[in-house]
């Protein structure tokens, strides 16, 4: 009988410290808190191929520097579950298995032939090892060998390959995103005053093998603290500003090398109202 009775008391005494401890998580947050680990992407629409009607391979840039892709670039150091898109791709790479592919200069179409290793993209990162002399502890010098590693907030930009396409099943412009690229700037060590900014693509990865690992990962907005808004979210709902400067062409041409200054913007506008265009002249009124 007093086995039974302890037995009670203690059972009482826990649902009571789980009531207490419930009842804490409910009082601080009045929404069911879900840990991101948990999210998965929505999938996309199915497509056969012979209900495309048009398609059309894009490049576009987007540039941190513009206050909408903030959220892309911030924070710059990983605090309260929050981290940069660059830091969430190189812990994809480094820790879950992610793949990269070598960024070259022309590299339109052939974006994920070659794989890159852990240190090939640390040396496009900007880490390196530096001969610097110091003073030793008997007043002479002594040469020592430094490694400098890279810093995640030089990627100042991210180029994005994407298609559209139009879907007469469905009769809507369509797009899925392809891979992902993210831009170093950096500067000559001669530069010293910073004035002839370099540019530098670091590596690709596939936008389809990325998206589970960015659908895991919150995007910090400053005007909403609920953990609901994903780097996925950002890409699937066009929530960030680009621009387009490169199309699907056999010379592989960036509309820098044939237009300039305000025309090669202009450019880039003409090939994105030819997306819209071609989708409101299938309608008639």
């Amino acid at each position: 009988m007093k086995k039974i009775f302890w037995v009670l008391i203690l059972t009482i005494n826990l649902g009571l410290i789980s009531y207490a401890q419930e009842g804490l998580r409910v009082i601080t947050l009045p929404y069911e808190e879900i840990n991101a680990r948990y999210h998965t992407p929505l999938a996309y629409q199915y497509v056969r191929e012979s209900d495309i009607m048009w398609a059309k391979i894009v490049w576009r840039r987007v540039e941190l520097t513009e206050k909408m892709n903030q959220i892309l670039y911030f924070p710059t150091e990983p605090a309260g579950g929050y981290r940069s898109l660059i830091d969430v791709l190189l812990d994809g790479i480094h820790n879950r298995g992610l793949n990269a592919y070598k960024a070259r200069a022309r590299d339109a179409g052939q974006e994920f032939d070659i794989p890159m290793t852990e240190e090939e993209i640390h040396q496009e990162m900007g880490a390196k090892t530096e001969v610097q002399v110091v003073e030793n502890m008997e007043g002479g010098y002594d040469s020592v060998t430094v490694d400098i590693p890279y810093e995640p907030t030089e990627i100042k930009s991210y180029i994005i390959k994407e298609i559209w396409f139009f879907d007469k099943q469905r009769s809507v412009m369509d797009f899925r995103i392809i891979g992902l690229c993210p831009v170093r700037m950096y500067y000559r060590d001669e530069d010293l005053e910073h004035t002839h900014p370099l540019f530098k693509k670091v590596f690709w990865v596939l936008y389809p093998e990325a998206r589970p690992l960015l659908a895991r990962s919150p995007v910090y907005t400053p005007f909403n603290d609920l953990k609901a808004i994903t780097y996925d979210d950002v890409f699937q709902k066009r929530l960030f500003s680009g621009y387009i400067f490169m199309v699907s062409d056999p010379m592989r041409r960036e509309v820098a090398e044939y237009e300039q200054g305000i025309n090669a913007l202009l450019r880039a506008q003409e090939i994105q109202n030819m997306i819209t265009d071609f989708e409101q002249s299938l309608w008639e009124y």
